[in-house]
């Protein structure tokens, strides 16, 4: 039988809350047979769009990825996508599904609650709550076991104490224990408690438990405690880094930890890890003779036992009583707002390029860069200075930068051959299916002359470029796998004349395709810059979608992919800013023509309908000369 990977999944919405849980996640998988995922999630008060949470999302992502580095965990993943709900328990059940989690780390925000001697009070953990629910909620009904977690100073766990009645939880406080003194080289005091007259509850169970803890290296102590065994635990935790503990078999809504562990978690001095399993652990889980033990907790993770034997059982799947994933709201506002927030990144985020060299290496795909160019003598010698310095000679991010070329007049072809970047005239690739002007069939051919399995592509008008540029718009499909293509925004201020206004520029995105796209393709109103000219997607959805030839070509990429992947798999990437030669308004007349034309010609293949005439694309532009002026007709038109 092919053992299953035992995952942790740690959810945080606040990265000072999680070092603790980071440090158990990264005992609990510190080999082959163990994989941690890091879900970041930002809540957004109810009445607000979810699209408020982007820049906390971005924040929260960039804060988990060095608490991770700061750990070390080779096998823990931040998930680049950070859930933003209104109601993140939901966000995190989902994941825990999708992941096939079996251990979920939760850290408690807070532990206080009636100090001693001010008389009898309700538990406090019923008033507890994790990701905007309440504890007992959680526990009630978690899809998989659950670890809730304390305090965040277990990055050196010498002395563990592990107070154990027998209950049904003593199997996975065991295993934590365990990792965790493996990881620290610590050890483990048993404590057993005891209390009233025998028979004691799990008291069975625990007889048959007591000989495989003294064949443990790890456990140097096994205390009992007859009376009073809180205070008991209280007593030894002072001497002890982390106190590992199962909660009550028997809980309720007014107590879901049992009073003896909240009490525990409350006045311990240090950390606390508190563990609840789904399903009850039965003697028949034991095997005495044999030193071995069998379990849905122990047999799937890493332990580090010395003599114990582990045996691999079969897996139980997910009971359909137990927290089925929430409904997802299918409202188009709903699922722009919570994608606006989730997908949207900034390059900052990926500044690490060493890391990024590391992912790719990792997957093993090769990466491409074409760049789009017609008469830019003045930009393009700086442009591949800049990236093939950054990110071929330095870091090997890029496989190949490539110029595709469309039939420039001026030196834009020479300058590239003096970098040493390959030159291509996108008129003469692929000669058999025809030549049209435009941008759009530069890229398409380009998919031709560059090999990688990723492609990017940047104008070569920038003024001010930056490898960002690139590795902004690549670091998304390097992370994670479910995106397939990704766009660039930046702010674009306006030059007029000797004058700079800022954030002046996108004029056709803001006056055509943005308000087009929020009346037709609403799925699409969240995309901040549909025209920008930096892009990057995968060779194997790129491969499958038509461009058009023309100034329509990232428009229509949008609506394909749209259609093709879904939302889902796209993503966007702040630039930050972006200074290039503006057009006058003729021509952006002109860009504007195409890109309606577009839009238009997808929704009569949607609707199956004919909205345009051969007449309607051709345009009549106003000319003016000295003393007078007329009108030309042009066509305008994207095949």
């Amino acid at each position: 039988m092919v053992e299953s990977k035992y995952h942790v999944l740690l959810p945080v919405s606040d990265a000072r809350q999680g070092l603790g849980p980071l440090t158990v996640a990264s005992a609990l998988v510190h080999d082959q047979t163990g994989q941690a995922s890091v879900l970041g999630v930002v809540q957004v008060p109810e009445g607000q769009s979810l699209s408020a949470g982007a820049l906390a999302a971005q924040r929260l992502r960039g804060k988990l990825e060095a608490l991770v580095a700061r750990i070390g965990g080779e096998r823990i993943a931040v998930l680049p996508r950070v859930r933003v709900a209104h109601h993140p328990w939901e966000e995190v059940v989902q994941a825990v599904h999708e992941l096939e989690s079996d251990l979920l780390l939760l850290p408690l925000a807070s532990t206080r609650g009636p100090e001693r001697g001010e008389g009898p009070a309700k538990d406090w953990t019923a008033q507890a709550q994790v990701l905007g629910v309440s504890l007992a909620q959680v526990l009630r009904a978690a899809p998989c076991d659950v670890a809730l977690i304390k305090g965040v100073n277990l990055e050196r766990c010498r002395h563990i104490l592990l107070p154990i009645r027998g209950g049904p939880y003593a199997e996975l406080s065991l295993r934590v224990a365990l990792a965790l003194a493996a990881r620290g080289h610590g050890e483990i005091t048993v404590l057993h408690g005891i209390a009233g007259e025998p028979p004691w509850m799990g008291e069975d169970l625990y007889r048959v438990f007591l000989p495989l803890l003294h064949d443990l290296e790890q456990v140097t102590r096994v205390v009992t405690a007859r009376t009073n065994v809180v205070e008991a635990i209280l007593r030894e935790a002072r001497g002890h880094d982390v106190v590992v503990m199962g909660a009550s078999a028997i809980a309720s809504d007014t107590a879901p930890i049992g009073p003896v562990t909240a009490r525990v978690l409350r006045e311990a001095p240090g950390p606390v890890v508190v563990v609840r399993t789904t399903a009850s652990l039965s003697r028949s889980a034991f095997d005495a003779p044999g030193r071995s033990v069998a379990g849905p907790a122990m047999g799937h993770g890493p332990v580090a036992s010395g003599n114990w034997n582990l045996i691999s059982p079969v897996w139980r799947p997910f009971q359909a009583s137990v927290s089925e994933p929430a409904p997802i709201d299918r409202t188009i506002s709903v699922v722009v707002d919570k994608w606006f927030a989730e997908n949207t990144f900034h390059s900052r985020e990926f500044f690490n390029l060493g890391r990024l060299v590391e992912m790719k290496e990792r997957q093993g795909v090769t990466i491409s860069l074409g760049l789009p160019a017609l008469n830019e003598e003045a930009t393009v010698g700086r442009i591949i200075a800049a990236i093939k310095g950054a990110l071929m000679d330095r870091y090997p991010l890029l496989d190949e930068i490539v110029l595709i070329d469309s039939n420039s007049t001026d030196r834009t072809r020479e300058i590239a051959t003096e970098y040493g970047v390959p030159v291509y005239v996108h008129q003469e690739i692929l000669p058999q299916y025809g030549s049209y002007k435009g941008k759009g069939e530069a890229l398409w051919k380009s998919l031709y002359v560059l090999s990688g399995d990723i492609i990017a592509w940047i104008d070569t008008d920038v003024t001010n470029i930056h490898p960002r540029f690139v590795y902004g718009i690549l670091g998304p499909l390097l992370k994670e796998p479910d995106i397939q293509y990704v766009k660039g925004y930046y702010r674009r201020p306006l030059k007029v004349g000797e004058k700079i206004q800022a954030g002046g520029g996108g004029r056709v995105t803001e006056l055509v395709a943005r308000p087009l796209l929020n009346l037709f393709y609403p799925e699409l109103s969240g995309i901040i810059q549909p025209l920008s000219g930096e892009y990057a997607g995968r060779r194997t959805v790129l491969e499958q979608l038509p461009f058009f030839t023309g100034y329509g070509v990232e428009t229509g990429l949008l609506i394909d992919l749209l259609e093709h992947c879904g939302l889902q798999a796209i993503a966007q990437v702040d630039l930050q800013e972006r200074i290039h030669h503006n057009q006058p308004l003729p021509a952006l007349s002109r860009m504007s023509f195409a890109i309606i034309q577009v839009i238009i010609q997808r929704l009569e293949e949607r609707q199956k309908l004919t909205l345009l005439e051969e007449v309607n694309q051709s345009m009549k532009l106003i000319r003016y000369e000295p003393r007078h002026f007329f009108l030309e007709v042009e066509e305008i038109r994207d095949r």
